[in-house]
């Protein structure tokens, strides 16, 4: 993607999936990286929970400076704010920022400050800057945002707590947040977040996601190779990219190859 910003990239690819990999065995991170570059994914989703804004505590910078991977790093902050923090996220290759609304004191401040980085992987690539909204966060919270990010993230769960299942009201805030993008007249990504599975995830690429977001449904500690093959091959069929998906068995027939 040399002559691509990152957000031409992620418009380019889209729909695709961002593999979630803070589920993955950290002990053999290069290899689970490896395998998913394999697949052909495009995307690494980072994790970092703080154990402040929500419950649980997870990974930063040094790890993401570890990752050496063609993927974009694709970071979600759930962290409490993050105004002074970006920059050092930044510096070490995140190509995609997600930060929350609810986290920040000065929200405009944050993406102002993205929008200033310069990307660590490539100048010319640019920063996705994005913001996540919690399930229970009112959309109208974007309104005064849709001027300054590239990407929305709509959460289908509460962030920290595992186990939760997809919210179906996610479904109808996707439609009204299409809307909202559409009248801002701006390029921006839509992406959804929690709950992701081999099960829903063809109904949730339906509903027109530019990027959804999976990480158990892949690293499930039996075949993430043959489930990150699944699941991306679910989105584009969803999408009408391909005819029909294979079953997670002729996945796994075919990562084994």
């Amino acid at each position: 993607m040399a002559s691509l910003t990152a957000l031409k990239f992620l418009r380019n690819s889209a729909p695709t999936v961002s593999v979630g990999i803070v589920t993955a065995n950290l002990l053999t991170l290069g290899s689970e990286i490896a395998l998913l570059e394999r697949t052909g994914a495009k995307l690494a989703h980072i994790d970092v929970m703080d154990g402040c804004f929500c419950p649980m505590m997870t990974v930063g910078p040094p790890f993401i400076k570890a990752i050496k991977t063609s993927l974009l790093k694709d970071v979600h902050l759930m962290i409490d704010e993050p105004l002074e923090k970006v920059a050092e996220y930044v510096a070490v290759g995140a190509d995609i920022v997600t930060i929350h609304p609810e986290a920040c004191s000065h929200v405009h401040r944050v993406l102002q400050k993205l929008g200033a980085l310069t990307n660590a992987n490539d100048a010319e690539r640019g920063i996705v800057r994005g913001v996540a909204l919690n399930p229970g966060t009112p959309l109208e919270v974007l309104e005064p945002l849709l001027d300054q990010v590239e990407l929305i993230s709509l959460l289908a769960v509460n962030p920290g707590w595992s186990g939760q299942k997809y919210s179906a009201a996610t479904t109808r805030r996707i439609a009204r947040v299409q809307r909202m993008i559409a009248d801002s007249a701006r390029d921006i990504i839509l992406c959804v977040d929690g709950g992701i599975t081999k099960e829903n995830i063809a109904e949730v690429a339906a509903t027109g996601a530019d990027l959804i977001v999976a990480g158990s449904a892949v690293f499930d500690g039996k075949a993430p190779e043959a489930n990150a093959h699944f699941m991306l091959e679910a989105v584009a069929a969803a999408r009408g990219g391909r005819r029909s998906v294979a079953s997670p068995e002729q996945a796994a027939e075919k990562a084994s190859r």
